[in-house]
């Protein structure tokens, strides 16, 4: 049984791909405030205005290609059982060829119903549109988890750390919760890296830090866990 390695990767995993992170200097949030855009509230006053909001990511998502970190944690399938807790909206990971991602915070590339939170649309990259309905006449909304909404996959993903025998952190500030938490469920004995963390928190000892960008690190890292087969 191949070992199970568990990767949480936030937006500086994507970054090298085009996609500007949230909350760097140039991040998407710049000229938009949060609650405008990324809450329930913000969607109840002004629908139109989310939905540009997101139709423009969308657009951006289609016209980038996985990089060069994302090919490498698809590489890494030949060795290991490798499982994606990813706290991005975005596909790259599926496109780069991972058959096993988990998106904590919804995905670009589909939308759902609001009125039902379990009618869900694959819509690729195109816009949604006001009239846009669900098949109970209710307006279609991103699929996206916003400020003050609760995180379904969480538990999913909590299980998914508990079974790591290898915890990868990889692109992600570790600002956000309830996924910066998941570091307190990786087993006791199993081998921790954290690569491309912009400002770590205080860590539990035992992480191996790899200071580089994702891709570079994640080269790095699978030099350092094949030799542990």
């Amino acid at each position: 049984m191949k070992p199970k390695l568990v990767v949480l990767s936030g937006a500086g995993m994507s970054a090298e791909s085009g996609l500007a992170t949230f909350r760097g200097s140039d991040g998407l949030w710049e000229g938009h405030k949060i609650e405008e855009v990324a809450t329930w509230e913000g969607w109840k006053r002004n629908r139109e205005k989310v939905l540009d909001f997101y139709n423009a990511r969308r657009q951006q998502l289609a016209k980038v290609q996985p990089n060069e970190g994302h090919r490498a944690i698809q590489a890494l399938e030949s060795d290991f059982s490798v499982h994606i807790i990813t706290q991005n909206v975005d596909d790259l990971h599926e496109r780069a060829g991972s058959k096993n991602v988990l998106h904590l915070h919804g995905q670009l590339t589909q939308a759902r119903s609001t009125v039902d939170e379990y009618l869900i649309y694959d819509i690729s990259y195109r816009d949604i549109a006001l009239g846009d309905t669900c098949e109970k006449g209710s307006q279609l909304r991103p699929h996206i988890v916003w400020f003050g909404e609760l995180v379904p996959a969480i538990e999913e993903a909590v299980q998914l750390t508990r079974q790591a025998d290898i915890f990868v952190v990889v692109g992600t500030s570790l600002q956000v919760y309830p996924a910066a938490s998941l570091l307190d469920y990786v087993p006791y004995d199993a081998q921790k890296f954290a690569i491309d963390i912009e400002k770590p928190r205080s860590l539990s000892s035992g992480i191996q830090f790899i200071q580089a960008s994702a891709s570079e690190g994640l080269k790095r890292l699978r030099e350092i866990v094949i030799e542990t087969l």
